[in-house]
Order: C-alpha cells, then sequence, then structure tokens
C-alpha cells in the first residue's frame, strides 16, 4: 500500500490530470463512443482506488487504467441488448485486450491532438466546444465547468450531453483535418482556449475575482497544443499573448478585491519570469514570419508588458499592429482597442469619431461604454461621460468594476 486512501485518491486524481485527455482520447479512438469512453474510465478509476489501496501503484498507472477501462467497455458492450449488432467491435476490443495482456503495458498513444479537433469541430456552437474540451482535455467536472459559465450543473450536463451526440449523429470523424482544412479548423481551435481563457480573465459576478483556475487550463492547453503540432506560429502567438497577460493578474485586484486598471497597476507585482517565457515564444513565432492575429495580440501585450511606466508606453506602434489586426480580423472589439490607442496618441477627436461609428454593434459591450466614458471625460464633454458611466455600471456583472466605474462617475 502506497499510502492512505485519502493520499491514494488525491494519487490517483493526480494521475487523471495529467493523463485523462491522453487516456480518454485513446479510448475513444477505439470505441466511437464519448459516454463509453468516459464510463469506462471511471470505472477503472473506481477499480483502482480498491486494487491500488492493496497492492501499491503500478509500474504504469496510466497504462493500468487504459487496460481496465478496455475491460470494461467489453462488459458494458455485453451487456447492452443489441449485442450482436456490437459483435465486431467486442471481438477487436478483445483481441487489443488480450495481446495487451501477453506483452508488456502498452504505450498509450497520444491522440488529444485529433480529440481536440474533434471537439472544436465548426458544427458545433461556441459555447459547446469550449465547454467539451474543458470536460474531456482539461478533465474539469460538469460541476467546474457550470460553475465558470454560471449555468446550472443540470443545463451544463445537457449541453454536454448534446455535443457528444451530436458529434456520433453527425459522425464527426475523429481525425487532424487535412492540410487544406487546417487553417480554419485550427482558428477554431485556437479561439476556443482564447475564450477559455477570457472566461477566466473577466471578473465574475458580484465580488467574484478572475478564475484563475480557468485561465491556467487555457494555457495548459495552449502548451498542449505547441507539443503536438510544434512550429505553428500562431499556436505560440496565442500562448505568448496569454502569458503576458496572465502575468500582470495578481495586479488587477487590489487587497480589497477593488479593480485596478492597467495604468493604475503596481507594475512590480507582475511576474517577470512569466513575461520572459512569454516574450520568448513570440520572438520565435515572430521569427517564422508568418503573421497571424494572435500573434499581433501578443505583440502589443508584449508593448504593455515592457514599458517602464504607463507614461513609457509605446502607443504609436500599438496603433500600428492594431491597423494590422483590423485588417487581418475585423471587428468591432477590435476597431475598439484601435480607438483607445488612437487616443493615446493624442488624436482625441478622431478616436471619438471612430467610437461613435460603433455605437449599434456595441451597444451591449460593457467596455464599449467605459471606453465612450473616458474618451467624453477626457474632452470636457462631462454629460455624455456620465451618461455612458451610467450604462458602463448598469452592464457590469463585477462589482469591483461597478464601484471603479462609480468612483470615476463621481470625480467628474
Amino acid at each position: 500500500m502506497t499510502g492512505t486512501a485519502p493520499g491514494l485518491r488525491q494519487r490517483i486524481t493526480q494521475i487523471m490530470r495529467d493523463d485523462q485527455g491522453r487516456l480518454l482520447s485513446a479510448l475513444i479512438r477505439t470505441l466511437g463512443s464519448f459516454d463509453l469512453a468516459e464510463d469506462a474510465l471511471q470505472d477503472a478509476m473506481e477499480r483502482a482506488l480498491v486494487h491500488w489501496a492493496r497492492s501499491g501503484l503500478p509500474d504504469q498507472p496510466d497504462a493500468w487504467l487504459l487496460q481496465v477501462a478496455r475491460r470494461s467497455a467489453i462488459d458494458k458492450i455485453r451487456r447492452k441488448k443489441r449485442f450482436r449488432d456490437k459483435t465486431g467491435d467486442i471481438i477487436r476490443l478483445i483481441e487489443e485486450d488480450q495481446e495487451d495482456r501477453s506483452a508488456d503495458p502498452p504505450e498509450i498513444p497520444d491522440e488529444r491532438l485529433r480529440l481536440i479537433f474533434t471537439c472544436c469541430h465548426p458544427a458545433l456552437d461556441e459555447k459547446s466546444r469550449v465547454a467539451l474540451t474543458l470536460r474531456v482535455i482539461g478533465g474539469l467536472t460538469t460541476q467546474e465547468i457550470a460553475r465558470a459559465f454560471l449555468d446550472a450543473d443540470t443545463t451544463m450536463g445537457q449541453r454536454l450531453s448534446r455535443a457528444k451526440s451530436k458529434i456520433q449523429a453527425a459522425a464527426i470523424p475523429f481525425k487532424i483535418p487535412e492540410r487544406a482544412d487546417w487553417d480554419e479548423r485550427l482558428n477554431s481551435v485556437l479561439s476556443v482556449i482564447y475564450l477559455i481563457f477570457n472566461e477566466g480573465w473577466t471578473a465574475g459576478p458580484g465580488d467574484a475575482p478572475i478564475r484563475t483556475g480557468l485561465c491556467v487550463e487555457a494555457l495548459w492547453l495552449a502548451r498542449l497544443l505547441t507539443k503536438l503540432a510544434p512550429d505553428d506560429p500562431e499556436i505560440e502567438g496565442l500562448l505568448a499573448m496569454m502569458l503576458l497577460a496572465h502575468a500582470r493578474h495578481k495586479a488587477r485586484f487590489d487587497p480589497s478585491g477593488a479593480f485596478v486598471p492597467l495604468d493604475k497597476q503596481d507594475r512590480t507585482t507582475w511576474d517577470q519570469g512569466m513575461i520572459i517565457e512569454g516574450l520568448s515564444i513570440l520572438d520565435r513565432a515572430v521569427a517564422r514570419r508568418l503573421p497571424g492575429p494572435f500573434q499581433i495580440q501578443a505583440a502589443i501585450g508584449a508593448l504593455h508588458t515592457q514599458a517602464e511606466t504607463p507614461e513609457h508606453t509605446d502607443w504609436p506602434q500599438i496603433l500600428l499592429l492594431y491597423n494590422r489586426l483590423a485588417a487581418l480580423m475585423p471587428s468591432p472589439v477590435v476597431y475598439l482597442n484601435r480607438a483607445v490607442a488612437l487616443a493615446e496618441t493624442g488624436n482625441l477627436s478622431q478616436a471619438r469619431r471612430a467610437l461613435g461609428d460603433l455605437a449599434g454593434p456595441l451597444a451591449a459591450y460593457q467596455p464599449y461604454h467605459a471606453a465612450v466614458a473616458e474618451l467624453a471625460r477626457r474632452d470636457n464633454d462631462l454629460t455624455t461621460a456620465r451618461t455612458a458611466y451610467d450604462k458602463a455600471i448598469s452592464q457590469s456583472k463585477s462589482d469591483s468594476e461597478k464601484r471603479w466605474l462609480s468612483d470615476m462617475r463621481a470625480k467628474i
């Protein structure tokens, strides 16, 4: 026995955290079913608690779990009423199991990249892609994902179930797409990982701070992608962008929980190790001379983190980068950030006109109204500033942001 039951359970939890995506992807590839693979792996975990408490951890715990999960799947298929329809599957599984019994524990094939592309298939809606990726690759429970999205557990469970059913019903292939389709599908994968990061980066409702766990999950997934698909500059750009942002997470709220904007943050609290890593990865990506949106966003983040003080921020260069980003990825949010950069370069009137053009598409976007308020305040247009602050406050979900916006409004 390797330790007490609680210690053993912790060890199994860590093994699953490290290897669940690899184990599930191998099982799904063999079984062709998300639900059967998850159920079989859960059975293997429960059996591990019993067997490992008695006999100690095997030399290759992950291989042990895979073998036991496969045998559990065989038992489950045997018990199905329509057994004859599954005869071919069960024969194949038995043959694989017998081969493994007579050989050394198998090396688990790494099918995670296939699984990520499957979870992020364009046939699924955006929220389902994020949730399913967190579930099967990140190893988060349904309850943890529901909390991240502020959904009820049952609602999130139903969403995950529908997503898995749609993959099976639509016969979405469990494969990495052909090179001709790679860029479109990879962009979907990268967007999902970024959305996971952004979900954690955005302050939660009430007094909830940023959900660091989700940011860490997104960083873990991006690191995984750099290993599974090395030398891709946009994957490196995404990882660099998130590292440079997350390096500032401790400075975004003061000890009382109050929100602190970028230009007021204590830069000595920024994680310099994370910044150095992000800059190094960005340099490597840029050297490949295949620029893309995530690399440009990472470059913008680099200029912010490299400035010793807010006054030293290279806003003209940031504006040029936003011009390039708008050409590659035109969107109202990009235009909003470009307008802010334009104001920081001294073109306040032009920036305010640019914001005016975005009033329709960003009417329900809280950062838009905060930007309108700030630029109106700088231009001494106090009536517009107060109205915009009121809209920003009403649309904010975070109490700390509401307090900060209210304080700004009270000063004019």
